[in-house]
């Protein structure tokens, strides 16, 4: 459509581009922008590249089950999920050979989830390609983790 401004200086408008695919970062991260709700949880998660995609269908599926009344955000391009008014208790983020699931009060967790941090009370558990995920320790991490005073940036 040519607009008055448009016919003066030589241009047509431009209809709106479609939604573009997020930008992949470091290691395969997508960029996501910040946001809370479900709705960018599950745009990194569809944005996440091969096979982590699925990683993160299974770990956001499990923590909802475990966790039904989490809250879900989209903070630094990484899911975040806590409760209302506690703080938030786990996030993931892709990097390049795996999934880096972080238990932010994970120190507290038992058994200890396996990967150290230089934070002393965060917690790790990296899931790569061809792990076969322990789903019910990895529930009762979620659960412990809920019931936790959760980090507050």
């Amino acid at each position: 459509m040519m607009t008055k401004r448009n016919k003066i200086i030589g241009t047509k408008s431009r209809s709106r581009p479609a939604a573009a695919t997020p930008a992949l970062l470091a290691g395969g991260n997508p960029q996501i922008a910040k946001a809370d709700g479900d709705a960018p949880v599950q745009a990194y998660i569809a944005a996440m590249p091969g096979w982590k995609r699925d990683v993160g269908r299974r770990l956001d599926a499990l923590i909802v089950r475990t966790v039904p009344d989490v809250r879900k955000a989209v903070r630094w391009n990484s899911p975040f999920y806590g409760i209302e008014g506690q703080g938030w208790f786990l996030g993931f983020h892709c990097l390049t050979k795996y999934v880096k699931v972080a238990f932010f009060r994970g120190t507290s967790l038992l058994p200890l989830p396996p990967g150290e941090s230089k934070n002393k009370d965060t917690r790790y558990l990296d899931i790569h390609e061809d792990d076969q995920l322990d789903q019910e320790l990895v529930a009762s991490w979620i659960k412990q983790a809920s019931e936790l005073p959760g980090w507050v940036p």
